[in-house]
């Protein structure tokens, strides 16, 4: 259950588990859900530096509402398992990518330390490496789960302190497809509309996300649209939820997306649906697409994607035709080596038709992590600085080398490898040392086989976490770093609001900040950074990324919240953009369409979470060549029965409070 029931109740009879809110708590936080990508806005309930419950609070992408991961997903913080002490790796012990720790043994593996001597032989190394190898020896990953000011330190610490742009985070592995596509075609990588726009459009495609599991409070935003009269079509080769508040259910084969959405536009192409002024004054290659979508008819493609010809007809005519139609995507599009040409074709279906640049029209990719926008907003992508300016710019790195108060030609003008290529560097001799924050690539990456084997080949592995994660097991340092409730800090959500999280914890034990480690590993490295609040950081980062430069600390905690762009201090920030333009040279945006004709006959499905089924052990590492994205969604696996029950190897998360 979601407990929004609890929250509700108008006579108190309903409350939260085990009594919790029988006690007066000391202080009451307002701050933002650290959990996907919606961002609902929350009041923590403290007491004696515990949580003890929450309540939802009115943002503007949640209005209060609150998911069960949101309201009582928040243990984690007071988990006995929290690391509290820096570990280094006992002299003599030996990393291999098969390697476990007993949790009853972990001090046979790991030393305590303290922070000088943790931060000296952490920092120290990777200089070390750095003088003798060169600049692009090391790599860096950041997290999705920390804050802004966290990753554009972090992307700067890897720029500045390690010399290269080998720096990168988990968006490789879900939205990167996406976001070249967009880009590309539009300009910019970020949606065009807000979720709850769904409310306004008279037509909404879902395809490839499952937003009941992983966007909880958005699904409810979909539900109350399609119960007002939208029709809601789930394109999914999965089922869902959703499917049970859809007026159509696409049930295509697996991985034939690109042979679905190009019938849907080659209907409205033939029959002549398109917007012609909207095509003429907002974009250009639309001949080019129409030719290229002439041989892909519902009929030939019907056998491919498994969608009847009629089907296919009467969506496309029902989205090109509504007043006001809205896509949203998840993964299912992007984590393919052709999620690229997916995202695409999404992009010119919007374009082709008109539907973008009101409300309840547009593009929306529905971000995972809580903070997976802000993160690539901040540069913690390879290729690009914050505000997506490409490395190979010589006048973004001028502005930077500015900004960073750098002498001219410092920084590097290649773009830096990516989460998969840095795995494959380091078996190739070329990458020796990282510096990990909040990430858990043994886990999360495709062929984990292979990353762990790369990790526990590296020469030198900064690991910074909440938990000894499976890639901390691989550590020469460990830095025991602060829960999203022990720190304050920006997060953007998908809508590309920009939130102020609070703290409302103590950190426990000996752990740090995150944004205080980042601070004195840059020392380490010879950067002359000081101890800057999280408030001075901010003000950095919105003096270098012109779509935020109108937002300040003062404003964000006046007002919890300012969409972007905003781009002058007063402007009240724009929910919907491409109103008028697209941020491209000469304000037109590009048609893009291409081909597929994959047919698979069977698909299972697996979540890449659990150490039980740690399926990226088997999935496939093939990129898209644009993204770099590997193909999590597709890959040849067989099913046997039997087998043995795997044995628990890492720690934090997932245990059940005990009922009292």
């Amino acid at each position: 259950a979601c407990g929004e029931c609890v929250q509700a109740c108008p006579t108190g009879a309903l409350m939260p588990a085990r009594d919790v809110a029988l006690s007066v708590p000391d202080k009451q936080v307002d701050s933002v859900c650290p959990y996907c990508g919606v961002g609902c806005q929350l009041t923590y309930n403290v007491k004696d530096n515990q949580i003890l419950y929450v309540e939802g609070r009115g943002g503007p992408a949640n209005q209060s509402r609150l998911c069960v991961k949101g309201r009582y997903g928040f243990d984690y913080a007071h988990h006995p398992q929290r690391l509290t002490k820096p570990l280094i790796l006992r002299a003599g012990v030996l990393k291999t990518g098969d390697f476990t720790i007993d949790p009853e043994r972990v001090m046979d593996v790991f030393r305590e330390a303290s922070w000088d001597e943790a931060l000296a032989f952490a920092g120290g190394t990777l200089k070390k490496l750095r003088d003798q190898h060169g600049p692009k020896s090391l790599a860096g990953f950041g997290s999705a789960k920390g804050s802004n000011e966290e990753a554009y330190l972090f992307q700067k610490l890897v720029r500045t302190g390690f010399g290269s742009n080998n720096v990168d985070h988990c968006t490789r592995l879900c939205h990167a497809s996406s976001v070249v596509a967009l880009l590309e075609g539009i300009g910019s990588g970020a949606v065009s509309n807000p979720v709850m726009d769904v409310k306004r459009a008279e037509v909404v495609i879902l395809i490839g996300a499952n937003p009941t599991v992983n966007h909880p409070v958005a699904a409810t935003w979909m539900k109350n649209a399609a119960k007002s009269g939208t029709k809601l079509i789930v394109c999914d080769p999965r089922g869902s939820d959703l499917t049970r508040h859809a007026y159509r259910h696409l049930q295509f084969k697996a991985d034939t997306d690109v042979a679905l959405l190009n019938a849907m536009m080659n209907v409205i192409v033939t029959e002549n649906l398109v917007d012609p002024e909207f095509i003429a004054s907002r974009t250009i290659g639309y001949d080019e697409l129409r030719r290229n979508v002439e041989g892909y008819s519902p009929e030939a493609m019907a056998p491919i994607c498994g969608i009847d010809a009629a089907t296919i007809r009467e969506v496309a005519r029902l989205y090109a035709t509504a007043k006001a139609s809205m896509i949203l995507w998840g993964m299912g599009i992007s984590q393919h080596v052709h999620g690229t040409d997916n995202a695409r074709c999404l992009i010119a279906l919007s374009l082709m038709t008109g539907q973008i640049g009101r409300p309840g029209t547009g593009l929306h990719p529905l971000r995972g992590q809580n903070n997976v926008q802000g993160a690539s907003d901040a540069g913690l992508i390879p290729m690009m600085y914050p505000d997506y300016q490409h490395v190979s710019s010589q006048a973004a790195r001028e502005r930077f080398e500015q900004a960073w108060k750098l002498p001219a030609g410092t920084l590097d003008a290649k773009p830096g490898l990516t989460v998969v290529e840095v795995m494959h560097a380091i078996k190739n001799g070329e990458v020796r040392g990282m510096y990990v924050m909040g990430e858990n690539p043994a886990m999360s990456d495709p062929d984990a086989n292979h990353a762990r084997e790369s990790l526990a080949a590296l020469e030198h592995l900064v690991v910074q976490d909440i938990f000894l994660t499976e890639t901390a097991y691989l550590a020469d340092v460990i830095l025991p770093a602060s829960a999203f409730p022990e720190k304050t800090g920006t997060f953007t959500n998908t809508d590309r609001l920009v939130q102020l999280g609070r703290q409302a914890l103590d950190l426990p034990g000996d752990a740090r900040q995150d944004l205080w480690i980042i601070q004195q590993i840059a020392k380490q490295l010879g950067l002359a950074w000081p101890d800057a609040p999280v408030s001075e950081v901010f003000d950095e980062m919105r003096r270098t990324m012109p779509s935020i430069a109108g937002i300040t600390w003062d404003r964000l905690e006046r007002e919890h919240a300012v969409t972007y762009p905003c781009r002058n201090e007063g402007d009240p920030g724009d929910p919907v953009v491409f109103v008028d333009a697209f941020p491209r040279e000469g304000g037109k945006a590009s048609l893009y369409a291409r081909a597929d004709e994959t047919s698979p006959r069977g698909a299972v499905f697996v979540p890449f979470c659990f150490y039980e089924a740690a399926i990226n052990r088997l999935t496939n590492a093939a990129l898209d060549p644009f993204a770099k994205i590997p193909e999590f969604k597709y890959c040849a696996i067989r099913v046997a029965k039997g087998g043995t029950a795997p044995v628990q190897g890492s720690f934090g998360g997932g245990q059940l409070l005990n009922a009292e």
